[in-house]
């Protein structure tokens, strides 16, 4: 504690800001550092991966001048560096691009399919709150003090079992259960109210399970404080005993968690939207990883550039229908 003041008086000595201000551009700092890895990451990535883009969207019976073309007009002739470039000056500039494979702004396709994923995640982070919240406070009250071991042993082994299965096996379960076995709901597609059961069910079970234990030793420890032995001794109701005064005390390490639980759920979508063909950001995502659509992957700037003129030919020559030379 002291040592930390130290450095920070230090820091702040070296700056001439005072404390929070050194605090604040430290912090700065490291966000400048991490998002500089992860842009030269992604990059790097999807660049990494085998085979020709330009090839994949036009097919293998486009001629050698129309491929050459169409990598001329997108920038992809050009060297590394210059294409990293060019994808940093367009996240600076706002401009995303255009998809290789769609034909479409980036930001167009993102700002269509954002919004179904969305949607998912934070119904399925309702659920999360709503069920979690009381089952393991609920749990809690029942196994206090000792009492009730053996409830206690079943709800650890069924939420341990349940948190540490994968979001994308337990939709497996889920569809191959209610939609294939017993027809009750739809297998895929977002459709109507019931689409989004299995879709939900499938990230938020896993998230309740895990959710529900840390509530259940936080509020264990809260139901054991002297102000809790205190409000016992009014004699009020049960129900004013643990949601006025236990719950409110319970909450911080349980919002905190449920806060970055929102944010596993959204890059959690991707395997569950694939296994449920939901049109949102993860099927998007996985799809232009597939057809190596570097612009849609990365967010980067791969839209036409100098030379319209050999564009306007490129497609000319497929629209002509061009052959392999």
């Amino acid at each position: 504690m002291r040592g930390g003041r130290a450095r920070a008086g230090r820091a702040a000595g070296r700056t001439g800001l005072p404390p929070w201000g050194a605090f604040l551009l430290r912090r700065l700092a490291q966000l400048a550092v991490s998002l500089g890895v992860l842009v030269t990451a992604a990059f790097a990535m999807i660049h990494l991966v085998p085979g020709d883009p330009v090839r994949a969207s036009l097919g293998v019976r486009a001629s050698a001048r129309l491929i050459a073309d169409r990598r001329h007009s997108l920038g992809l002739d050009q060297p590394l560096p210059v294409q990293f470039g060019r994808f940093l000056r367009g996240i600076v500039q706002g401009d995303l691009g255009q998809s290789i494979t769609l034909q479409m702004p980036v930001s167009t396709i993102l700002g269509d399919r954002l919004q179904p994923t969305l949607l998912l995640a934070v119904l399925a982070f309702t659920v999360i709150a709503v069920v979690a919240l009381p089952l393991g406070l609920g749990i809690a009250v029942l196994t206090e003090n000792g009492r009730r071991r053996p409830a206690e042993v079943t709800f650890n082994a069924i939420t341990g079992g349940l948190a540490a299965l994968p979001d994308f096996l337990l939709a497996v379960g889920l569809v191959w259960v209610f939609a294939v076995t017993l027809q009750a709901l739809p297998i895929a597609g977002r459709s109507g109210p019931e689409s989004y059961i299995l879709p939900v069910a499938s990230l938020s079970v896993g998230a309740v399970a895990g959710l529900a234990r840390v509530v259940r030793v936080e509020a264990s420890k809260v139901l054991g404080e002297d102000y809790m032995r205190t409000v016992r001794l009014k004699r009020l109701p049960a129900r004013l005993l643990y949601l006025r005064h236990a719950l409110p005390n319970l909450l911080t390490s349980s919002l905190t968690l449920s806060g970055l639980l929102l944010s596993s759920l959204i890059a959690g979508t991707v395997l569950v939207e694939n296994i449920f063909a939901w049109p949102g950001l993860g099927t998007t995502i996985v799809d232009s990883i597939t057809a190596r659509d570097y612009p849609l992957v990365t967010e980067g700037r791969c839209h036409p550039r100098q030379g319209s003129q050999s564009h306007r030919r490129a497609r000319r020559d497929h629209r002509r229908g061009g052959r392999v030379g």
